[in-house]
């Protein structure tokens, strides 16, 4: 079982990190990448990209537009942010939130959207 991380002062995880979604330009299709996560999407379908973070979402949304520890494909194709889309996640522990980041994109997926997550 994985070990917890604490506060710096002792006590109980820390729940701040987030799931976050963010729409990407259609474009995207065109990367190798996105399209060896997502070879069974309809044409249709939108594209996202899912994450987690212990930043504010609109941070790290920015953060991705600039380059700073983003992904290439969110800077070059990032549109919005969807919070209609992860409103609903509580903060989390860091653990927690690559968990759920990994099983929100399989959901995406079955809900038929097209969507990049790493």
């Amino acid at each position: 079982m994985p070990r917890r991380r604490r506060s710096l002062l002792g006590g109980a995880p820390r729940l701040h990190h987030r799931v976050y979604c963010i729409e990407l330009h259609p474009a995207v299709r065109r990367q190798a990448r996105f399209r060896r996560q997502n070879p069974d999407a309809r044409y249709d379908a939108t594209c996202l990209y899912v994450g987690s973070t212990g930043l504010d979402p609109e941070a790290r949304f920015e953060n991705h537009l600039r380059g700073h520890k983003g992904c290439p494909l969110v800077r070059t194709y990032g549109v919005r942010l969807r919070p209609d889309l992860f409103a609903d996640f509580p903060a989390m522990t860091w653990e927690d939130a690559v968990a759920t980041e990994a099983a929100y994109a399989q959901e995406l997926r079955e809900l038929r959207y097209a969507v990049y997550q790493h």
